[in-house]
């Protein structure tokens, strides 16, 4: 073994179809002496094929409990909850650095296994921006999920099972249809509409047809402020894609909705963010994670007041999964290809001081 190793391990949550690796990306570090593991998987949108056609080598699916320990598991999002330690040095979303439900026992598992956990959320570059993020993907999901959901609640149904599409076009098509043909003449409100998912939020809204005018586009300056905000209530779809990091006053509440009363037009929160467990969640009206097969959840509202429901899928990018996937290796790729020498390259070693902080506050909450 070279030292140059990247295990990529099958995704266990439902419905995940996306991959942190690809087979472009494999064969661009294979072809830089990397030695790529690819764990079977028939629920990825790349076929095993399409690796090993490229020089990886395919293993078990869900085979990386049992890989060399000097070999780093790369995967996207969160492992199955579960008390086994974890010796190996993991590269994923883990989901656990901002105090979300569960967090101390995920990085207990680290504690008792002397393994590390590299968060891809927090591997960031001298100018602390993250080197790759699903955002653009994920409002642009979001966006459309909503926009779906809006076209049953007016026909008096709820959205259904979501399945990925093939492209974005498709995707396009298929909401635009949803909605007689066009979103022209329906109201949204993005907030975080500079960063890269509300980019992507915005983008989506455009090419389903909403009217510039009626795309309402909210970041820092407007939200300045503190809400909550009578705005969000007079738009159709209000999406979230703000990156939270501290409390802010709450963007709607239960009260403010049922004030509104029956003239309300909002019908639809997407809270691509998905902070459902941070306690400093800025839309404290719902308090599960929807998915793909129960895309939306009812908001309480008070007798006589239209209905209203959020959509709160933590995993929004893969409805795209072979776009988003590829976009989002291609920009982790330079830094993966740093990893051998991360004892000297800043973004690795950033992101292990946090994994050490981390790791400290949940052995103090677990009292390990």
């Amino acid at each position: 073994m070279s030292g140059k190793a990247f295990w990529l391990r099958c995704e266990k949550k439902e419905f995940e179809r996306r991959a942190a690796l690809t087979p472009t990306t494999s064969k661009q570090l294979i072809d830089q002496g990397f030695e790529i593991f690819v764990e079977r998987d028939e629920q990825r949108i790349f076929d095993d094929a399409e690796y090993e056609a490229v020089g990886a080598k395919l293993v078990g699916n869900n085979s990386w409990p049992s890989a060399p320990r000097n070999i780093p598991i790369l995967g996207l999002k969160e492992l199955p909850a579960s008390d086994e330690p974890l010796p190996h040095t993991h590269i994923q979303f883990a989901h656990c650095y901002k105090q979300q439900g569960g967090w101390s026992k995920v990085l207990a598992r680290f504690h008792h296994g002397g393994g590390t956990l590299y968060d891809l959320e927090f591997l960031n570059d001298d100018n602390g921006r993250r080197v790759a993020a699903f955002g653009f993907h994920a409002g642009f999901a979001g966006a459309a999920a909503g926009a779906l959901a809006l076209a049953a609640q007016k026909k008096g149904q709820r959205l259904g099972r979501l399945e990925p599409y093939p492209n974005e076009t498709a995707m396009v098509e298929d909401v635009k249809a949803k909605l007689g043909g066009s979103g022209k003449g329906s109201k949204a409100l993005v907030i975080g509409a500079l960063g890269r998912c509300g980019r992507g939020a915005v983008d989506l809204l455009r090419k389903i047809g909403l009217d510039e005018d009626d795309i309402l586009k909210w970041d820092l300056e407007e939200t300045a402020k503190g809400g909550p905000f009578q705005e969000i209530l007079d738009v159709d779809i209000f999406v979230n894609c703000i990156y939270l990091t501290s409390k802010i006053p709450s963007f709607i509440t239960p009260e403010t909705i049922n004030a509104a009363g029956p003239s309300r037009l909002l019908s639809v929160v997407v809270d691509v963010s998905c902070d459902t467990t941070n306690p400093n969640n800025p839309i404290p009206i719902y308090s599960v994670n929807t998915t793909f097969s129960e895309p939306t959840v009812p908001v309480y509202v008070e007798e006589g007041n239209p209905p209203m429901s959020v959509i709160s899928i933590d995993h929004l990018p893969t409805l795209l999964p072979r776009e988003a996937s590829e976009q989002y290796s291609s920009d982790l790729l330079p830094t993966l290809m740093r990893f051998p020498e991360r004892q000297s390259a800043r973004v690795w070693t950033d992101a292990e001081k946090l994994f050490k902080e981390k790791l400290a506050e949940a052995i103090k909450a677990e009292g390990l």
